[in-house]
């Protein structure tokens, strides 16, 4: 059975329990949060210092690179310094390019970390046409330099992460399965196996992946093979190369957020490109968002389920304005609040009045529509926006569009002959309520929910409708009350992030009484972007640092950020080594890549374009290669 088959009631995927030094990932174990160093771990000092920063914070695993023997080595003392100091956290070792390396990390820290892509083969890109014969004969000499690292993890009790990245495949599971979610999951079967032949099972896998829909397709489709094949290993969760600041977080919440939801994952790793310790509060913070998911109000199950778990597919729904079929899903703010609105009141939600020129300066990120409540609008608005009044409020002018719920519809004789929203909650569907919907052509539901666990609540909405051939746009609506805005905009990701990868929703709408117009607007497009439903924004890929890298990540991601924010739709991949190169920014446009001490190389997608560009001109070469491709507008004022 699948484990997608029944979604609609929180249970968590049952994996086993893998020890971990005096900590155990799996089975009935609380979901733990880890991180990785970013000092150089032959500065042993520093390396501590830095681990237990990250350990306060709340971190339960601490992670650091292991590049070469001399790295793998020094663990010793990196280990020795904190039991030292009182701190008793596992350490992991993560290793790429070099198993000999792993095989000395094994016999020291509490686990080690191998990427499949890397472990055993070379990256050059190359397209190989494998026989049968051959592929297996590749499986047999990876099977020889591998089985050593797992007889030393036998032996030592140590634990592994099998972790495949989505943009570090091997040229050979790329040759057979293509750049896709498949090959990640067929790259960590491969090494699996391996372990399961020799009786090894103190296992952990990810997959992960900056491109979100890659990551959790990725997972699912692990979850999906291991029952198939009677495994039950826990699941480390994270979306690779997130980023900084409120996309980082965004990104991060809508990819681990809606694996969780669904009752994935044993272990997570928020990746931002910053201090490790700033990691640990935004991963506790997704956790607290599914702290009370297990009381949440019963929900009857779906009957049938109608999307692909494992690829994206849009709901199919006809068009009314600019509201479903290929349109982009809209933005929809909430003004309802206000005492008075005024064209200021336009400036937080991407409209910028010009008094002198009489005009109005429309952003990428300008709201699509207004909720304006009761409230009247006197002064001429943007042509590309509209208006939504309550019903009460639209009777008297007639401008806009009117909102109602099911109680009104059924006393309302005159409605607007274009659009009219609908607001319904998700156990609000009945026989009368299907009758209303199959029957009006200009109704866009305005979708709610009341459910701690919403988001299988609205999903099991979406099946009904999709069911009764109802194919009514629906806009997804959400009210926080929180007062912390990072807990908002994490959560806002998990609950609208989640319908969004699996293609359902045409529209957003978040209110909050405790959160600016500004922040809502912002974190409605950054949903949007992260769950690429709707690009609006430049798309920065962006490693966070660690022992390998070799500049200033928070910095050069900055200054990168501040020439070239106004690139919609661009996606410039920043990573601090060449381990975190061409692969890993795998959906990237452009690549920046530290490849010796203050030196850069350029990258256009996967190609090389220009070597060891000196650190102090490697932003202005940046920005050359994009004018030469084409891709650059300059800054409107």
């Amino acid at each position: 059975m699948s484990h997608f088959e029944n979604l609609s009631n929180y249970t968590r995927f049952k994996t086993i329990e893998v020890k971990v030094g005096p900590i155990a990932i799996g089975g009935k174990n609380p979901i733990h949060i880890q991180s990785m160093t970013t000092a150089n771990t032959m500065n042993t000092s520093a390396t501590v210092d830095e681990s237990i920063r990250m350990i306060d914070a709340g971190c339960k695993l601490v992670r650091i690179t292991a590049p070469s023997k001399k790295d793998a080595e020094n663990l010793t003392n990196i280990k020795n310094e904190l039991r030292l100091k009182g701190y008793k956290t596992p350490l992991v070792a993560d290793i790429h390019y070099t198993p000999n390396a792993a095989e000395i990390a094994a016999k020291i820290v509490e686990k080690v970390r191998i990427n499949p892509g890397n472990y055993a083969d070379k990256k050059k890109f190359e397209e190989i046409d494998y026989t049968d014969e051959s592929y297996n004969n590749e499986l047999l000499r990876i099977e020889e330099k591998f089985t050593p690292l797992v007889q030393i993890c036998k032996q030592n009790n140590t634990s592994m992460r099998i972790g495949t990245n989505h943009g570090s495949l091997s040229d050979r599971i790329l040759s057979r399965y293509g750049d896709t979610p498949k090959g990640m999951v067929e790259s960590a079967l491969e090494f699996i196996r391996i372990c399961r032949k020799h009786d090894y099972h103190n296992i952990v896998i990810s997959m992960k992946a900056s491109n979100t829909r890659v990551m959790v397709y990725a997972y699912r489709l692990l979850v999906n093979e291991m029952i198939k094949e009677g495994m039950k290993y826990p699941l480390h969760l994270g979306v690779t190369e997130a980023g900084e600041g409120e996309d980082g977080r965004i990104k991060s919440a809508v990819g681990i957020g809606t694996l969780l939801s669904e009752g994935i994952g044993d272990t997570i790793r928020v990746s931002l490109t910053e201090a490790p310790e700033h990691e640990m509060p935004v991963a506790q913070k997704i956790l607290d968002h599914f702290k009370n998911i297990h009381n949440h109000k019963k929900i009857a199950e779906t009957k049938q389920h109608q999307i692909d778990y494992f690829q994206y597919e849009k709901r199919k729904t006809f068009q009314i304005e600019n509201i479903g079929n290929k349109n982009v899903p809209i933005v929809i703010s909430d003004l309802s609040n206000r005492k008075k609105i005024t064209q200021a009141s336009f400036f937080s939600l991407g409209y910028r009045y010009s008094v002198p020129l009489d005009k109005w300066h429309i952003s990428e990120m300008a709201s699509d529509f207004i909720y304006i409540g009761e409230n009247e609008i006197n002064f001429e608005i943007p042509g590309t926006l509209r208006i939504i009044s309550n019903y009460s409020s639209w009777i008297k002018h007639k401008k806009g569009f009117p909102i109602f719920n099911l109680k009104e519809y059924e006393k309302i004789k005159d409605f607007s002959e274009t659009l009219n929203f609908l607001k319904i909650y998700d156990d609000e569907i009945t026989p009368s309520s299907i009758d209303i919907l199959k029957n009006n052509k200009s109704l866009v539901i305005f979708l709610e929910s009341e459910n701690i666990n919403c988001i299988a609540a609205m999903r099991k909405f979406f099946f009904e409708l999709m069911e009764e051939k109802i194919e009514n746009p629906i806009i997804i609506s959400r009210k926080y009350e929180f007062n912390d805005d990072e807990q908002l905009q994490i959560s806002a990701s998990i609950d609208i992030g989640s319908l969004l990868i699996d293609g359902l929703g045409d529209g957003i709408c978040i209110s909050s009484n405790n959160c600016s117009n500004k922040m809502l607007n912002s974190i409605s497009f950054g949903i949007l972007q992260a769950s690429r439903t709707r690009i609006s924004k430049t798309e920065y890929i962006s490693c966070p640092s660690c022992g390998r890298t070799l500049f200033d990540l928070q910095e050069t991601t900055a200054k990168i950020r501040k020439v070239t924010d106004h690139l919609k739709g661009v996606k410039i991949g920043i990573m601090g080594c060449i381990v975190n190169g061409p692969g890993e920014m795998a959906d990237a446009d452009y690549g920046y890549v530290g490849t010796g001490p203050g030196k850069i190389t350029l990258y256009k997608e996967k190609t090389v374009v220009k070597k060891n560009v000196p650190e102090s001109e490697a932003v202005d070469a940046l920005i050359d290669l994009i004018k030469e491709n084409g891709d650059w507008v300059d800054k409107s004022n």
